[in-house]
């Protein structure tokens, strides 16, 4: 298992009408009004085999834009951004689900689309349902799930794919202990095999224990990268988050 992330100068663009809601390239030509946001811009950095990296900064800053960049759900509108390996997205507690699907229909999907068989997913459905721990709920609706039984479904799937990139966003502050112990443990076999673990969120003690290096996102921009605590304290100074205009 490794993993790789280059993206050089790489940004995102939003287009909006005057009502803030996004609308598509086609859309805007025939539009008036129309308004252009950057949500990162000349964004270039390199994450390595056996990296576990830190997103922090404010809401809106642009962390989840990245880590949707690097899941491919985005494609940059300025630069390039190389990733080689499988990857596991836990983007959010509801990323990738569908709620009128039952929790063993979705393993089935999020199985297919994290790159298992089909024939494989369908196998794993009846074990991942003791491991997720959600028992009868595993054949009801997704619709009536709480975020902490969405996130532990993702969690399992991720679990067995064996990701070389694993994505988290703010998915672990959902769990409760037990399975913030399971996404730990996760994470740390990730790293020992030569993965990559990318994760954003305002937990900082977990992410710490997660992530060695961080960088600080702002403005759709990296203002720093570095160890762990360094870029923490970059972003805990108030008066640098002040001066780029990130408050808020």
């Amino acid at each position: 298992m490794s993993g790789a992330i280059r993206a050089d100068g790489v940004g995102v663009q939003f287009l909006l009408d005057r009502q803030q809601r996004p609308v598509t390239p086609h859309l805007a030509r025939l539009r008036r009004h129309v308004t252009e946001i950057w949500g990162l811009r000349d964004l270039t950095f390199d994450i390595g085999p056996g990296e576990g990296v830190a997103l922090l900064g404010p809401s809106g800053a642009g962390k989840t834009t990245l880590l949707r960049l690097i899941a491919g759900v985005f494609m940059p509108d300025a630069g390039t951004i190389d990733v080689e390996g499988r990857v596991a997205s836990l983007l959010s507690t509801s990323g990738g689900v569908v709620g009128a699907l039952t929790g063993r229909e979705n393993i089935l999907l999020l199985g297919v689309l994290l790159g298992l068989p089909p024939a494989e997913a369908k196998r794993s459905s009846d074990e991942l349902r003791v491991r997720s721990g959600l028992g009868d709920a595993f054949e009801r609706q997704l619709s009536s799930y709480s975020e902490g039984m969405l996130a532990r479904l993702g969690l399992v799937v991720a679990e067995r794919v064996e990701p070389d990139i694993l994505l988290l966003d703010e998915v672990h502050e959902a769990l409760d202990h037990e399975f913030r112990e399971v996404l730990e443990g996760l994470a740390a076999t990730v790293l020992a095999r030569g993965g990559i673990v990318v994760a954003a969120g305002h937990d900082h003690p977990l992410l710490e224990r997660v992530c060695s290096r961080a960088l600080l996102i702002g403005g759709g921009r990296v203002l720093a990268d570095g160890d762990f605590r360094s870029v923490q304290a970059d972003y805990l100074d108030d008066h640098r988050i002040e001066a780029a205009g990130l408050t808020g």
